[in-house]
């Protein structure tokens, strides 16, 4: 392989068992109603499927990839791995300084193989279905609005199947027993 090209592993992942053990990022495009575009950069823990941040910008570089990242991990810890695919902001040399500075690996996606980023590909269909298709979204400063209202409500209201019917953050909260045990308890009327 040449010289500053991304490196990372294509093998068969685990369901992590512990927060910060993966998370995975991918990209999604709309546009205001003006028409001009924008993007999101989704960022997921894959043990709590909680989103960690929906960053929306028009312009998201690897710079501004790496800075992201560093934000969370500031409040969270670092990840020992993030999954993505292979687009050019997530294989630029600002993306694997990061990684060689952090420790943190990187796992790219086989191209054109979306399921195999299935968490955030999943999270993505959410927010499409959602929140995009169901606003008309006049400004960015609307935007981010919107989708960090719904993000909100994403990790601390809605329940998930997979996590037994806990949202993310209940998810998170509970004692660990990774995913065995999960399912919402059932009153008894």
């Amino acid at each position: 392989m040449a010289a500053g090209s991304a490196l990372g592993t294509r093998a068969p992942m685990a369901i992590p068992q512990e927060p910060n053990q993966r998370w995975s990022l991918d990209f999604v495009s709309d546009s205001l109603v003006c028409g001009r575009r924008f993007r999101l950069l989704n960022i997921i823990d894959d043990y709590s499927r909680e989103c960690l941040a929906c960053i929306v910008d028009t312009s998201l570089s690897g710079r501004r990839v790496v800075r992201e990242l560093s934000t969370i991990a500031e409040r969270r810890g670092l990840p020992c791995m993030v999954v993505s695919d292979n687009g050019t902001e997530l294989t630029s040399h600002a993306v694997l300084a990061w990684c060689q500075d952090t420790g943190v690996e990187w796992h790219y996606i086989a191209p054109g193989k979306p399921q195999q980023n299935g968490f955030v590909e999943s999270f993505n269909g959410r927010l499409r279905d959602e929140c995009l298709n169901d606003h008309l979204l006049q400004s960015l400063p609307a935007a981010r609005r919107i989708i960090e209202a719904w993000r909100t409500d994403y990790n601390t209201v809605r329940p998930h199947s997979s996590l037994g019917g806990l949202a993310p953050a209940e998810f998170t909260d509970r004692p660990r027993q990774g995913h065995m045990n999960t399912k919402a308890k059932v009153s008894a009327a």
